[in-house]
């Protein structure tokens, strides 16, 4: 292939990327759009700003999101649901790690729309997946190691939340909820915040304590690899 074939595929791919992107402001053609977008996101290096830069287009991934909310209390989600809403949350992850938009998405406050999804309990598959999708749009920001992420975490509930699918969550949520943890602590300002009360420091402790008791029956390695590192940046702090 030429250089001018290469460059003409490029153009239609691009044209098909605004069309979708239009389409995802329309509830007639939004399910579709956002399948063929979710799918495009690895390979679309300029996605993000597209879509933040869009007409509607948030509101409409921010509308995806609060459709589902129904469906949480009690818990009726169902699969085609649950594929749906993560597909918007796989734009919103698209969003959340590019520099472009990381600071728009934060001052937006958009996490704190996921943060339904992750005081979800229900063991069921479709939930499963919505608090894994879920924890890989936080997981995305703090895999930035950007101040104001952490700063923002560090004023929301992230940290009792992730401590609870740690304890009672599938091995995947477990090992993205313990990394979001880790990356917490990486970072002074969270590693002081964690250690600033009795309180907090003991239920972190607590938890990773019974993470390692249920390890030594089901090892996983890239789990343990993050507890370890936990308890290692814990140790760091002098009181």
């Amino acid at each position: 292939m030429n250089v001018s074939q290469h460059s003409v595929i490029q153009a239609v791919d691009k044209e098909k990327i605004f069309q979708w992107i239009i389409e995802l402001s329309n509830p007639e053609t939004r399910e579709n759009a956002l399948l063929e977008l979710s799918k495009k996101r690895e390979v679309v290096p300029d996605l993000a700003p597209m879509l933040w830069n869009s007409f509607g287009t948030i509101a409409a991934l921010l509308q995806e999101i609060i459709n589902i909310y129904p469906a949480i209390n009690p818990p009726t989600l169902t699969a085609h649901q649950s594929n749906r809403v993560c597909n918007a949350l796989a734009l919103l992850q698209c969003v959340a790690s590019h520099p472009d938009t990381r600071s728009y998405f934060l001052a937006a406050n958009i996490p704190l729309f996921l943060y339904p999804f992750l005081h979800t309990v229900s063991k069921t598959r479709p939930f499963e997946y919505l608090r894994l999708t879920s924890l890989g749009v936080i997981g995305a920001l703090v895999k930035t190691d950007e101040q104001e992420v952490i700063n923002f975490l560090l004023s929301t509930e992230i940290i009792p939340l992730c401590l609870r699918i740690m304890e009672s969550g599938s091995e995947l949520s477990k090992t993205v909820a313990t990394f979001i943890l880790q990356k917490i602590l990486v970072d002074e300002t969270g590693l002081s915040y964690i250690c600033q009360t009795y309180e907090r420091f003991s239920h972190v402790a607590m938890i990773l304590g019974k993470m390692v008791l249920s390890l030594a029956k089901e090892q996983t390695a890239r789990l343990l690899k993050h507890v370890v590192r936990c308890y290692l940046r814990l140790s760091d702090n002098p009181r």
